[in-house]
């Protein structure tokens, strides 16, 4: 092993010593020397001129140390040797645990850490404690706040340099590192790495509670705090706690409200890239993905996935409090609020709180909002959302688009599809332990057993009278504030709920 790690290093410890170097070099030794050491940029260090060598490196950013291999640079000797172990094809090191082998014996005692769940380095402020001791290092970089790397561009600032430097592709659009199977290209060599495991079927990680195989252990301890509830995360604002440490660092963007990334064709402003990114595709029309059964397209492969649910009655996350189980895992995400009584959207002006964004923006858009900037081109009736204006639209053209394939009934809405498509399913397993009566859905039956409880939760606040649904209270309401939002193109005659609107609507025919 000796002997083929000392043939790498002869052929690979290529140090650039040209003129121009040796005089950058030189100046800069003696502007350091003739130098306070608190006027340096960068925490003090000793000036003695054996490290003045290895300390102008990190100034100058200089790495001329290079591995005839990967072509990866080093500014000190010592770490390239370091890493020629990892191209060493002799690893006579073997964890007795995993097999996993190791060029030195020092990378197995590191990783025996691992099954041993020893965690020597600790955390001096909150006793945290780390595996390895450069994890220690980057930790300690949460406490002091310190952000010595800025980005020249947009002043961006991180913790470490090699953060920087992966951040600098993001300027340059390069993406250096190539997949060989299917020449997709990354910015990152991590990224890479991870992309790799899915041209790979091997998953030697499996979960001992559920199952469930993964390509990496990393993935794999992630995965078990699912099954652990353990959640190390928490936010110094509301201390709401995470599994991961991700998933907190995006939570916190709902606390300080800023929202970096903006759209170059609409000015339109997020709090996340990603929701920029899939916005962008409403600029496009481009809807690639086609469901082959109702041939409806989506912008987003995930979105044709979830929407094929639809179709299968599939519904893979369910609720670990009251089993209620959802096809998509967002709603699943939004129904445990209703459980745990959380409300993180605040409104400005009166104060109540939303389990969601978009109740919170309804919630102003009626309220306190009386301004109806959207207007029917037609009939001139304002609303106050584009929503509301699409739907009302459909009912000049006499447009509806969406159809149902059993009895070619046609819906203006997707959502009113939905909702017949139950009517002609013959199997009804929800079923009424009081009478008997059958449902095709859960919540159906739920409304049904308000009246044997005679329960009516939902009381108009005008004149008191209560109802089973809150949605026969919001028609109730049109009694008191006259209002009839369903309005006939033909005659102009309104009505306050959509039933009678589309009865009405059959005259004419």
């Amino acid at each position: 092993m000796e002997e083929n790690i000392s043939d790498n290093r002869h052929a690979t410890a290529k140090i650039a010593h040209s003129d121009e170097a040796s005089n950058v070099q030189h100046g800069h030794f003696k502007e350091l020397l003739n130098k306070n050491p608190q006027d340096c940029g960068i925490p003090a260090k000793s000036f003695k001129e054996t490290n003045l060598i290895l300390y102008s490196g990190t100034h100058i950013k200089e790495k001329p140390y290079i591995c005839d291999v990967c072509h990866k640079a080093f500014n000190k000797s010592r770490n390239l040797k370091s890493h020629l172990h990892i191209h060493a094809k002799d690893k006579p090191y073997t964890c007795d645990v995993c097999r996993k082998a190791f060029a030195r014996n020092c990378d197995l005692k590191n990783h025996l850490r691992f099954h041993a769940k020893e965690k020597p380095y600790a955390c001096n402020v909150c006793f945290k404690a780390f595996r390895m001791s450069y994890d220690l290092r980057n930790h300690l970089y949460m406490h002091t706040k310190e952000k010595p790397y800025a980005c020249d561009v947009c002043s961006k600032a991180f913790h470490r340099s090699r953060d920087l430097k992966n951040h600098l592709y993001i300027h340059t659009n390069e993406k250096p590192h190539v997949c060989d199977v299917c020449s997709k290209a990354f910015n990152r060599r991590s990224s890479l790495k991870r992309h790799l495991f899915n041209h790979g079927n091997e998953k030697p990680y499996a979960c001992d509670a559920c199952y469930k195989a993964f390509h990496r252990s990393c993935d794999l301890k992630s995965h078990l705090r699912t099954h652990a509830k353990e959640k190390p995360h928490s936010c110094d604002v509301c201390s709401k706690a995470f599994a991961y440490r991700s998933h907190l660092k995006s939570h916190s963007l709902v606390h300080s409200k800023n929202k970096p990334h903006t759209c170059e064709m609409c000015s339109k402003s997020f709090t996340y890239k990603s929701n920029l990114t899939y916005h962008l595709l409403t600029h496009s029309k481009e809807k690639p993905y086609a469901c082959e059964i109702c041939c409806k397209t989506f912008f987003q492969k995930c979105k044709l996935m979830r929407h094929l649910r639809v179709h299968t009655m599939e519904k893979p996350y369910s609720c670990n409090v009251c089993s209620k189980a959802f096809a998509a895992g967002d709603a699943l995400k939004y129904h445990l609020r209703s459980h745990s009584e959380e409300k993180p959207y605040n409104c400005n002006v009166c104060g109540e709180s939303f389990a969601l964004e978009s109740h919170l923006k309804k919630h102003f858009l009626i309220l306190h909002t009386k301004e109806n900037p959207y207007t029917c081109e037609v009939c001139s009736k304002p609303f106050r959302r584009s929503v509301e204006l699409k739907y009302h639209l459909l009912t000049h053209s006499k447009e509806r688009p969406h159809v149902c394939e059993v009895c070619s009934k046609a819906f203006v809405r997707s959502a009113d599809l939905k909702i017949h498509l139950y009517t002609h399913w013959k199997v009804k397993p929800h079923a009424c332990e009081v009478c008997a009566k059958t449902f095709a859905r859960k919540g159906d039956l739920k409304s049904h057993l308000l009246v044997h409880s005679k329960e009516r939760p939902h009381a108009c606040e005008l004149c008191g009278k209560a109802f089973a649904r809150k949605s026969y209270l919001v028609l109730h309401l049109r009694v008191h504030t006259k209002e009839k939002p369903y309005s006939c193109h033909v005659c102009s005659k309104a009505f306050s709920n959509g039933g009678n609107f589309w009865r009405h609507l059959n005259i004419h025919k």
